[in-house]
């Protein structure tokens, strides 16, 4: 079983490669390949063959990052921290920020 400690829909901030330093939103995690796709970063060029009722060609499309390379960001105090985790007294566990201590 594979986890990552970001979700579909977190802000997070790319910490290594060409587009280290920006911010974007997870659009999709893979946890099996342990990768995610953050819109608008890491574009990539494809070649798209034509179909029928559709055109072909040259078109940029975001391209999958290693989720150990992004940090999530936290909505409430705007920093990158790694995610903590608690379990409530009804069982629920949910994830928190290090730095300011709200639930996120």
């Amino acid at each position: 079983m594979n986890k990552l400690h970001v979700k579909t829909g977190d802000t997070v901030v790319i910490l290594s490669g060409k587009d280290k330093g920006k911010r974007g939103k997870v659009l999709e995690t893979s946890p099996k390949e342990k990768k995610v796709i953050i819109e608008g970063w890491n574009m990539v060029t494809k070649h798209v063959k034509p179909r029928p009722g559709q055109a072909g060609g040259i078109v940029k499309a975001e391209g999958a990052i290693y989720a150990s390379k992004v940090m999530a960001v936290c909505p409430k105090c705007d920093k990158p921290t790694r995610p903590a985790y608690k379990i409530d007294e009804n069982g629920k566990k949910s994830r928190y920020c290090k730095k300011c201590g709200k639930e996120f």
